[in-house]
């Protein structure tokens, strides 16, 4: 079997490949992506990659044709893709999770694709009131006041539609409990928490108590598990709803035991809305209240069908999975992937577990000078990155955007390394000259190249000027520190590997540079 991904490097997409890997009769498998991961790594290496983003702003049509032009050929498309955040910005979540499902079922029914598999939710279900486990037969009007919830109802009835027009292709849907392992802590983490809250403390035996609203009841279910759910469906080319979610129902009281203390506060449920509405309106975290509505309105899922026309059965409790997301979170798990990434990148000199080794700008060198340069290679990273990302955006339709797009994830890390460098170093990272690049390269963007309505060609040309230059630059940055590496504790071989990683960037550029220059100066009448 042929099978693609749509949404291959997040929590669901990263465990489905690990299944799908494993799975022999699964001969050729392709992850699609908006950001590519680190294709050496695992299970990532495991798979071909191309990267599509489903919520473009492009036209229907185009994005369409993109897609099926790489579910040509497949047996199945899985179709995993969804953004939880930035959930304050409406449209785009409605264009990548809603249109997005629209587009990709459109374009297996044009690649002549047999099998459509997509990811729904619990979060689709109508409110409940009781504990009853309800099956597939349930109402998918999603919870009102929850966005995710609006758009998972949305999502079934785009499902409805398409198999009424196409009824030729088979089409599956999932709809899982909440979904935890250990790799996706820091990312669940950065979709629902904030940077003020101390997610380390939410590891099993940090906290003194644990509060939680009265009456909070909830299914959960590993990614492994919901994986071999996924993997059942594709080989047997099962049609319909399928729930999945482990055995066990957890209440507040198991939560706390989870957590390795058992003291649990109740807190009555309108209060807890209302200081989630405030802490959501002060941006301190990133959940809204439409999150608790939902999960306090949820059905219980009577996940029978799935076990008996599959034969699945889940190998981790509700409450283990729970327990593997808070050991993820204290340690800041992670997996080489733009969603799942660590939640704080390992410093060269820093132990895998990220316990530091002892790196420290000693005192035979200049400790203003050092930290200066270390502070002026994180504001050099911070503006490259603005600018790859809009290189990256604005390339979708070149032979290029696949590379453009996993060097701006490249370059992420190399900036996240510095910012935790300058952290193990006690170096102040000098805001104000981050800020400074940061509004150093949108005023750049005003540039106008000869055009006003629309893009320059030349605008290409001089952004692969300009980041050629850049990485050139961030070679010499990873040299000075492979020169000190042995009097500040750095780990060589890794800066090794970041000017090789570096050099491999500017053999991208300088492609690039070829193909937009190639292109630029020609008259419209010369091209034809």
């Amino acid at each position: 079997m042929r099978v693609v991904v749509v949404g291959a490097t997040g929590n669901v997409g990263t465990a489905l490949l690990r299944a799908l890997h494993a799975e022999p009769r699964v001969t050729s498998l392709l992850g699609i992506a908006r950001r590519l991961p680190d294709r050496a790594a695992e299970p990532y290496r495991h798979a071909g990659w191309a990267a599509v983003d489903v919520g473009s702003e492009d036209l229907d049509e185009t994005v369409v044709a993109r897609l099926a032009d790489q579910f040509g050929g497949a047996d199945a498309v899985v179709h995993l893709a969804w953004l939880i955040q930035p959930n304050r910005e409406r449209e785009l979540l409605r264009r990548t999770n809603v249109e997005g499902t629209r587009r990709v079922a459109e374009a297996a029914a044009l690649a002549g694709v047999p099998h459509l598999v997509v990811a729904s939710s619990v979060g689709a279900y109508s409110p409940a009131d009781d504990d009853a486990p309800r099956q597939e037969d349930w109402p998918t009007a999603g919870v009102r006041t929850s966005h995710y919830g609006v758009d998972k109802a949305a999502q079934e009835r785009v499902l409805d539609e398409f198999e009424t027009v196409h009824p030729d292709v088979v089409v599956a849907r999932l709809r899982p409990a909440l979904v935890f392992q250990a790799d996706a802590a820091p990312s669940i983490a950065r979709s629902f928490l904030g940077p003020l809250v101390p997610v380390r403390l939410l590891g099993r035996g940090r906290l003194p108590v644990l509060p939680l609203p009265a009456g909070l009841r909830m299914q959960a279910v590993h990614a492994d598990d919901v994986a071999d759910a996924y993997r059942r469906v594709v080989v047997e080319r099962a049609a319909g709803a399928f729930n999945v979610a482990a055995g066990d129902v957890l209440g507040g009281a198991d939560l706390a035991r989870a957590v390795d203390h058992g003291r649990l506060v109740e807190v009555p449920s309108a209060a807890v809305r209302g200081a989630l509405a405030a802490a959501y309106g002060a941006h301190t975290v990133r959940a809204d209240p439409g999150w608790l509505d939902l999960a306090l309105s949820a059905p219980v899922l009577d996940t029978a069908r799935i076990r008996t026309e599959l034969g699945w059965e889940p190998r981790r409790t509700a409450a283990e999975a729970v327990e593997d997301l808070l050991d993820g979170l204290a340690v800041g798990q992670g997996m080489g992937s733009a969603p799942l990434r660590p939640a704080r990148p390992r410093p060269p000199g820093a132990s895998p577990e990220g316990r530091s080794t002892g790196p420290r700008i000693p005192d035979s060198m200049d400790h203003y000078l050092f930290g200066l340069y270390l502070s002026d290679h994180f504001t050099g990273a911070t503006a490259g990155l603005e600018r790859l990302e809009l290189m990256t955006r604005t390339s979708e339709d070149t032979p290029f955007y696949a590379e453009l797009a996993e060097a701006t994830e490249q370059l992420r890390a190399e900036r996240e390394l510095y910012r935790d460098l300058l952290a193990t170093l006690g170096v102040p990272r000098r805001r104000h000259r981050q800020a400074a690049a940061w509004l150093g390269e949108k005023a750049g963007r005003l540039k106008l190249n000869g055009r006003i309505a629309d893009r320059s060609p030349m605008t290409p040309v001089l952004e692969a000027e300009l980041m050629r230059s850049a990485v050139l630059g961030k070679i010499g940055g990873w040299q000075t520190l492979r020169e000190h590496a042995a009097d500040v504790g750095l780990d060589a071989a890794q800066l090794d590997e970041l000017v090789a990683q570096a050099r491999r960037q500017i053999d991208l550029f300088d492609r690039y540079h070829a193909w937009a220059r190639e292109r630029a100066f020609r008259t419209a009448a010369w091209e034809r």
